[in-house]
């Protein structure tokens, strides 16, 4: 299972093969969220990253913005998540973190990630 950044937006695959049978299967290759199951199965591999902001903002509006744009939330959602990015944090995968925080970083808005 892989999770990364590829052409701007952020893909996931799962592939397995069977030594004994010799079958090769990929259930997905391609852009999105990866299932629960996947990003549990990662974190329980690599562990989990926590991102924060950096410092203060003069307004969530970008970060609204961003967490719309990124992870289609709508507005209660993206308020949720931006008032937690800018107290405890959010936590998930790596490559999750690093492309939403290249997102807010073009949005004009610095955060730091922490293991």
């Amino acid at each position: 299972m892989n999770q990364f950044v590829h052409h701007d937006d952020l893909w996931w695959d799962s592939e397995f093969s069977c030594d004994t049978c010799g079958t090769y299967l990929c259930e997905h290759a391609g852009p999105g969220p990866a299932p629960d199951d996947v990003r549990q199965a990662l974190v329980a591999a690599h562990g989990s990253v926590r991102l924060r902001l950096a410092g203060p903002v003069p307004s969530l509006v970008p970060v609204l913005k961003v967490f719309r744009e990124v992870s289609a939330a709508s507005l209660p959602q993206a308020r949720e998540m931006a008032g937690a990015l800018s107290r405890e944090g959010l936590v998930g995968t790596m490559p999750e973190m690093e492309f939403l925080k290249a997102k807010l970083r073009a949005a004009g808005i610095l955060a730091d990630l922490d293991r």
